[in-house]
């Protein structure tokens, strides 16, 4: 970690919907004296937001504003190298979030961003995994509702079963709140790139060292009931994804490890609904005509307001098994997709910035980048990691 920047965290984005909560978030929890900065490439925007923080925590009265623009190389470049930590809510990722994910790694700088697309991930790895390890950066992607609640969630279920023995979870998502104008159009954008995305997945696994005496693997996992009674569907996320490279880079998770993520839903015409939607988005994202029409649904850079934020809610149940003995946990909290995403989001630059870590560089997880410090972090600011009773057998 350097220690001779002039900031500790730089938010970059700050001026987006999801970028302003996360600056707020930070005005809050921020312990006295971080040295944050804000980024974008509006001033006047810039400004107004400092003004709102302002009026949150008078600390922030001259809170750096530092001018910023993915199209221009230097401005990204004087960013990283000012910042311990750059955490970003600028995307699609696939299409703006590499000039910053290259600056960070020349500049040994640590990277935070919640990013949800497997193929900008894959091809972060393959372009700057290797000089972000020669320069100590750390690139943490997926630190918001992609993928938090699922890794941690995972590590955190690791931790209650015997060591050394095969592991199987199970993990099964339910929510209630409105998906974010981000996240729709990064799945958007995912579909309509799907021959993309399947080219540098491959290429990742040609070249991604895998540990020689363990396995780790996230099977797709087929529809099913549930322990809970609820219809079990397979959900082909980035999130089992980025478990499974946990599990790859930590011995903890055991010898043979398995993870299934589903969505967990409680009546079948529901289901049904779901699949036939999700199959009327995918068709329209390989239309250009019919993708731009569905972009403007929901707008990255707006969002619902606080009232319906604050009836949102999310819960990720995980059932495990690992030699002869069973666990039940749960990961739970409000509103996924901007309340909560936003506290991780500020919790895991926290984190890398201030926290003692384990030693790690290049593209990592949350998991093995900052792993029960970052669980400890969002308990402590209201997230819920439980181990629930469960039956026998």
């Amino acid at each position: 970690m350097p220690t001779d920047r002039d900031h500790d965290v730089v938010l970059f984005g700050a001026t987006g919907f999801t970028g302003g909560l996360t600056a707020e978030y930070l005005a809050r929890t921020a312990p006295p004296g971080l040295r944050l900065a804000l980024a974008g490439r509006d001033p006047v925007k810039l400004e107004a937001l400092r003004e709102k923080l302002f009026s949150i925590n008078p600390e922030f009265s001259g809170l750096p504003l530092l001018r910023a623009d993915v199209s221009d190389a230097d401005s990204l470049r004087k960013v990283a190298e000012s910042a311990k930590v750059v955490a970003t809510t600028v995307g699609p990722y696939v299409h703006y979030g590499e000039p910053l994910v290259a600056a960070c790694a020349e500049a040994g700088t640590d990277y935070a961003d919640l990013c949800g697309e497997p193929e900008f991930v894959d091809r972060m790895y393959l372009a700057h995994h290797a000089r972000a390890a020669g320069t100590g950066a750390r690139l943490v992607h997926a630190c918001g509702f992609d993928s938090i609640p699922h890794d941690l969630g995972a590590l955190f279920t690791v931790s209650q079963l015997p060591q050394g023995k095969p592991i199987r979870i199970d993990g099964y998502v339910r929510a209630g709140a409105v998906p974010s104008g981000g996240t729709f159009l990064s799945a958007l954008t995912a579909f309509s790139r799907l021959p993309s995305s399947f080219r540098a997945a491959r290429d990742r696994a040609a070249a991604e060292p895998r540990p020689e005496d363990r396995r780790a693997r996230a099977p797709l996992g087929t529809p099913h009931r549930n322990p809970d009674g609820f219809w079990a569907v397979p959900l082909p996320t980035i999130d089992p994804m980025i478990v499974e490279r946990s599990a790859a880079a930590l011995p903890a998770y055991g010898p043979d490890f398995t993870y299934r993520h589903f969505a967990a839903v409680k009546r079948l015409p529901v289901v049904a609904a779901g699949a036939a939607g999700m199959g009327l988005v995918f068709a329209a994202a390989q239309l250009p005509p019919a993708r731009r029409a569905l972009s403007k649904l929901l707008k990255p850079g707006g969002g619902p307001d606080e009232q319906r934020r604050a009836r949102s809610w999310f819960s990720v149940r995980f059932h495990a098994e690992s030699g002869g003995e069973r666990v039940v946990t749960e990961v739970s909290g409000g509103d996924p997709g901007y309340g909560e995403t936003a506290k991780m989001l500020g919790e895991s630059a926290l984190c890398l910035a201030l926290d003692d870590l384990p030693a790690t560089a290049g593209q990592v997880t949350t998991a093995t980048a900052m792993g029960q410090a970052l669980i400890d972090r969002l308990s402590d600011a209201g997230l819920r990691f439980a181990t629930l009773p469960h039956r026998a057998g």
